[in-house]
């Protein structure tokens, strides 16, 4: 079991061995005299808790705390006091210590004190092990981009990350990373310990948009949270908001994003308290907005204002130096979730992986490499693991029926993919009478996307 150490900073010889004895059961229990020794102690040894008293000889305890936020370690601090000192003690919490002890010590109430300042401390080591891997996951230098148009794109994201709060716009077809590349942008920005949070502006109805925006208030909504709700423009507060399919986003709610973007504030849904936000926004678009906006589907003041920094994301196709190190990375991915030990990939697959059309992109090439790793039990994956892709086989599985041909996306040839989503949708409608929460079930998507998808197909 890990013992946690705790240094003790105060002056009073009696007080320092009477602690010592209390906590050493339990702790490893150091003993600093002064902020001055303290501070040194911090920067060589792995403290986790800090017992700081407010009165010390020479620098006093809440010059001794500053110094120890600006040493940078991740330490709970717990201040100690006279009781006519508990003004002073509100001035250290306010500069982040966890709580206040008053002399003379409770030992019951000391304990409970030390075991909640280092349970924060854990959650919060736990929030930043989880941001480091964040960063790691998303540092632009582990992204696969060797051809040009992805070499362009992410040096762009790498500038962006730099800057604390441009507006980005990432333009490109469906599964070509854009939700990736945003990723990039926040952690690797200094936003990276807030939150990212995203938001489909397609897969939410008029009706949600603004709710899901920017939140309501308590008793807005026959049916709501009854303390109301936070919006994502809320939630995302110091971090990033990432609008995908920002195309799909109806007049009114264009109108109120708008805003939103020159004020950095809004009204939740229901109130009236103004509520100031400092998020970075990033919107994608797999559509065109100047069209939209030749349309009048989209707002011109809108763009703009969304299109200060602009990356476009090539599709796989213009991307064919990306191909293998790509495959080569989902092999690796998906031999470790499925346990599997694909390891080559035979000169007639490379062929037929390197010109095909790979319309779904990065994202299309991940499924197809996940599927051959779930479904077969080789080591590498041939030209016959590969029948699958329409646009590429060069035969038909002996196996694959004529119903099973129709379910997998069409006869050979090859069905566009568009079609292809169409006529699984229509099958699950058929199949389900109609219900379209039995139908989306089936689908293994959500009512609201079916719905999205539907509109789509009517337009």
């Amino acid at each position: 079991m890990q013992r946690y150490k705790i240094l003790v900073v105060d002056d009073d010889r009696l007080l320092q061995e009477s602690l010592k004895d209390v906590l050493n059961d339990k702790y490893d229990t150091m003993i600093a005299g002064t902020g001055e020794i303290a501070i040194k102690m911090l920067k060589k040894y792995p403290i986790d808790l800090v017992l700081l008293d407010i009165r010390l000889p020479g620098m006093d305890g809440i010059e001794t705390l500053r110094l120890i936020r600006e040493v940078g370690v991740e330490v709970a601090v717990v201040m100690m006091t006279a009781f006519e000192d508990v003004k002073s003690v509100i001035t250290t919490i306010k500069m982040g210590a966890f709580d206040y002890l008053v002399k003379p010590l409770d030992i019951d109430e000391l304990e409970v004190i030390i075991e909640k300042a280092l349970d924060v401390l854990n959650l919060k080591r736990e929030l930043q092990n989880i941001h480091r891997q964040k960063a790691k996951e998303f540092n632009i230098d582990n992204i696969i981009g060797q051809s040009s148009g992805m070499r362009a794109a992410l040096k762009m994201a790498d500038t962006i990350s730099k800057s604390f709060d441009t507006t980005v716009l990432l333009e490109g077809e469906t599964g070509t990373g854009k939700e990736v590349i945003a990723k990039t942008i926040h952690y690797g920005s200094n936003r990276l310990k807030k939150p990212f949070i995203g938001i489909n502006c397609g897969a939410i109805t008029k009706d949600l948009m603004e709710s899901e925006l920017f939140g309501y208030e308590k008793g807005t909504f026959t049916g709501g949270l009854q303390n109301g709700k936070k919006g994502k423009c809320e939630l995302a507060d110091g971090g990033t908001l990432f609008l995908d399919e920002i195309s799909e986003l109806l007049p009114s709610a264009q109108v109120k994003l708008l805003r939103f973007l020159e004020e950095k504030e809004f009204y939740r849904v229901g109130g009236t308290e103004k509520i100031h936000v400092d998020v970075r926004i990033i919107a994608a678009t797999n559509q065109s907005l100047e069209e939209g906006i030749r349309r009048k589907i989209f707002r011109e003041d809108l763009y703009y204002r969304l299109n200060v920094a602009k990356i476009i994301l090539p599709p796989l196709r213009e991307r064919k130096e990306d191909i293998m190190p790509l495959v080569k990375l989902f092999m690796d991915q998906f031999n470790g979730k499925f346990q599997k030990k694909f390891c080559v990939v035979t000169e007639d697959a490379k062929e037929i992986l390197l010109n095909h059309c790979w319309s779904g992109n990065v994202r299309e090439l991940r499924n197809a490499i996940e599927r051959i790793v779930l479904m077969e039990n080789e080591k590498l994956i041939s030209a016959e693991s590969l029948w699958f892709l329409k646009s590429s086989r060069n035969f038909v599985s002996p196996l694959h029926t004529e119903q099973e041909q129709l379910t997998d996306g069409g006869i050979h040839g090859g069905v566009h993919l568009t079609d292809y989503n169409k006529h699984l949708i229509l099958q699950a409608l058929d199949k389900s009478g109609g219900n379209k929460a039995r139908a989306a079930k089936s689908l293994g998507i959500s009512k609201s996307q079916l719905i999205y998808r539907l509109k789509k197909m009517s337009n």
